[in-house]
């Protein structure tokens, strides 16, 4: 680290101290993947290079040995030989994409599992060659033991990358070179936010400098589902991230209450545009009287006949509201000079007036710089603030009338709600919709104020120095001269001023998240089948490039005003640039589980199901009331306590059967308590759980208009096994009926 001096700092010094901090913390953040298991994987491929190999396999010399891992690593001292691979360089896809029957050059390939920096076992694949007898001719996986590990590891509250198993379908959409929108599509298990996430990883990788100046920002349904993918891309050896629900996209606003259906469906419907612009233009006011006052000594008049000549000239001018108020106030006040002007000299005669353009141009200063004339103008064109029109929208009947007068009754008692200052998850996108429409001030225009100030504060400061300006020649005792320091030798008016100034040091991911017009590199859209038009309209403007990776299952849309066809959504936003790629194999969810669903998916979509890798070990079962489900769970984390139980309720059990679970004592210890959650459906979008107890479908299919939507994503949250309380109301595949052990 570069030595400074405190007493006397060089200014390239502290330049380069702060680089060199910054680029060691870099440097830190990324070695500390190391205790996440930094190596993961190993071939031995043909190397076709000019070059050779740079690490040659022991009898087989035209093979390169190469170690893959979360990141690369290089030796300094030895030309930077190549220590370990990133799993996302080229030179790294052969371990992903060969198999026996196209083994890519690769012939052999080592799995290494690791716990810290702990290597916990071993596995070797052999895949071309006629010396290796373990070869075998699998569908893409020469041995599957390193995914079935992953597929049937307990899971927790966070969700774990897959970049040690990776497939050769989800390799594919990872590294796919489209830079428009690609569509990522996939029933239930198929690993859909996995391959997103690590999608995000490669073009970090590949595309960093790009990125590094612009962000990345990963939309999810709920906060849960954030705090559960949080952990993967600093697993990646990617940080830096903007993670966020659609309610919490406009800076400064938290969502904090959700709307009835009918409410969600309403706000988030397109027509909300047209609604939301009447009312803005309701704040544009014309009176019915003329305003008449005093500006000093000068009769003013502002008559509605001016207003609406003003106003109609600054909405022609096609500004926002905001932006749009400086012309309504110069046309306003033009006219109002003239008028004055009139009064003063018209020649009785009928000739012309006897105040020319410079008259006229010292009454326009005059009326303007006059306070009445700005509190008329704040009246007639206020400035506005965007949760403060949305909230005097919804929070009046008069105001729904008039803004959604072409709209039946029950969609204007819909809209309406009596507590103010109240945002719902579905009023973030009507505040982002009408801050662009008004025109409210971005980070730029505020920093351009604060320059300003920034101004004033140096001419301050300067004020200051002169009062304290002292460095004169004095006459001492001996009649030598000295000169006295003073201010101005220490410290100049630029320097005085700074020592108040906020420098910014916020990352690229800080300051977007600061900023509603910030437009980034690349967007991630989860869950994306849920998101509404007006909620489309959000993301898009903060992505003008339309580089985004869409994951989503209409299958499994839940919301009122959501997707049902991927194309008949997006492209009119997306043009040509739309691809829509799938995967088909299922990861997660047991053959039996699948089998249970698959009549209710056939309702609900027409794509084929995913082929599930396994079959599970338990079968489907239905227990006879919710007071079974702790001897159900019991019994499940016998095998293994670590598994995590979600017990899927409707709006109406939720208390109820909380309660069950926690008056449990002697059947549900407080370890099985701790590993279980009681959610609603809203809150297991995108996630999973070992084991997983679905009460009342019935109830869960009739609370919405989406219910059937609902149920199979409750079905299919399950890595283990699945047991439903109540009737099944659909027609349904094998299922067991539970009977408890005599001693529960």
């Amino acid at each position: 680290m570069l030595d400074v001096d405190p007493a006397n700092p060089d200014p390239e010094a502290l330049v380069q101290r702060e680089t060199e901090y910054h680029a060691l913390n870099a440097r830190l953040d990324r070695l500390n993947i190391a205790h996440l298991g930094l190596v993961f994987g190993r071939i031995d491929v043909r190397d076709e290079t000019e070059q050779g190999p740079e690490h040659p396999v022991p009898d087989h010399p035209d093979h390169d040995r190469r170690y893959i891992g979360r990141l690369g690593l290089h030796d300094r001292e030895r030309d930077y030989e190549t220590l370990l691979l990133d799993w996302r360089a080229p030179m790294a896809r052969p371990y992903y994409l060969a198999t026996t029957a196209q083994p890519e050059g690769v012939r052999a390939r080592r799995h290494i599992r690791t716990k810290g920096t702990v290597v916990q076992g071993v596995t070797d694949e052999y895949l071309a060659g006629d010396d290796h007898p373990l070869a075998t001719t699998d569908q893409g996986v020469g041995d599957e033991s390193p995914l079935l590990a992953a597929v049937e590891a307990a899971r927790s509250g966070h969700m774990v990358s897959i970049v040690q198993t990776i497939q050769a379908e989800q390799d594919a959409i990872i590294r796919h070179q489209s830079r428009g929108a690609l569509v990522v599509t996939g029933g239930p298990g198929t690993g859909k936010t996995a391959v997103a996430l690590h999608r995000v990883a490669y073009l970090l990788y590949t595309w960093r400098e790009q990125l590094a100046k612009t962000g990345v920002l990963i939309i999810g349904p709920n906060a849960t589902f954030l705090h559960y993918i949080a952990r993967v891309l600093p697993e990646l050896g990617e940080t830096g991230v903007v993670l966020s629900t659609v309610g919490q996209l406009y800076p400064g606003v938290e969502a904090t209450c959700q709307d009835p259906r009918l409410t969600r469906e309403i706000k988030g419907s397109a027509e909300m545009v047209t609604i939301l612009t009447e009312h803005i233009r309701s704040y544009q006011r014309i009176p019915e009287d003329t305003i008449s006052f005093l500006a000093d000594s000068l009769q003013v008049s502002l008559t509605p006949a001016m207003i609406k000549a003003a106003r109609t000239r600054a909405r022609r001018s096609r500004k926002p509201h905001n932006a749009a108020r400086a012309i309504f106030a110069d046309q306003l006040i033009e006219a109002a000079a003239r008028d004055v002007a009139h009064r003063l000299s018209a020649d009785p005669l009928g000739g012309p007036d006897l105040l020319g353009e410079g008259d006229i141009a010292e009454l326009f200063d005059e009326i303007a710089e006059h306070p009445t004339t700005q509190q008329h103008i704040d009246a007639l064109w206020p400035i506005l603030d965007p949760v403060q029109v949305v909230d005097d929208l919804l929070t009046s009947t008069t105001a729904i009338a008039h803004a959604a007068r072409a709209y039946d009754q029950e969609t204007r008692s819909a809209l309406y709600r009596a507590d103010r200052q109240v945002v719902s998850t579905s009023d973030t996108a009507l505040i982002d919709e009408v801050a662009h429409r008004i025109g409210a001030p971005d980070p730029y225009q505020l920093q351009q104020a604060q320059q300003q100030a920034w101004r004033q504060q140096i001419a301050d400061a300067e004020d200051a120095l002169d009062i304290l300006q002292s460095s004169q020649n004095t006459d001492l005792d001996d009649e030598s001269e000295a000169e006295i320091l003073s201010a101005h030798d220490i410290i100049d008016a630029e320097t005085l001023a700074m020592r108040q100034q906020t420098q910014d040091h916020r990352t690229t991911a800080e300051r977007a998240q600061a900023d509603y017009t910030w437009a980034y590199g690349h967007v991630v859209v989860d869950e994306a089948q849920e998101i509404t038009p007006m909620e489309w309209r959000m993301i898009l403007r903060r992505c003008p490039s339309r580089w985004m990776t869409i994951v989503g299952d209409t299958a499994q849309t839940s919301h009122p005003a959501g997707i049902d066809d991927w194309a008949e959504t997006l492209g009119p936003a997306m043009g040509n640039r739309l691809t829509v790629l799938g995967l088909t194999v299922n990861y997660r969810t047991p053959q039996s589980i699948v089998d249970f669903a698959a009549p209710l998916a056939a309702e609900l979509t027409d794509e084929p199901p995913a082929t599930a890798i396994r079959e599970g070990r338990y079968p489907v079962t239905r227990i006879g009331d919710a007071h079974q489900i702790p001897s159900w769970i019991t019994t499940r984390l016998q095998d293994d306590p670590h598994r995590q139980v979600a017990v899927i309720v409707p709006d109406k059990d939720f208390a109820s059967i909380t309660e069950t679970l926690t008056g449990a004592q002697s059947t549900l210890s407080p370890a099985a308590r701790a590993r279980t959650v009681v959610c609603q459906v809203d809150a297991v979008k995108g996630l999973e759980y070992d084991h997983v107890v679905v009460v009342d479908p019935t109830a869960i299919a009739q609370q919405s208009s989406q219910g059937w939507n609902d149920l199979y994503v409750a079905y299919t949250r399950a890595t283990q096994s699945l047991a439903v309380v109540g009737d099944i109301p659909h027609p349904a595949g094998p299922v067991q009926r539970y009977h408890p052990h005599p001693a529960d």
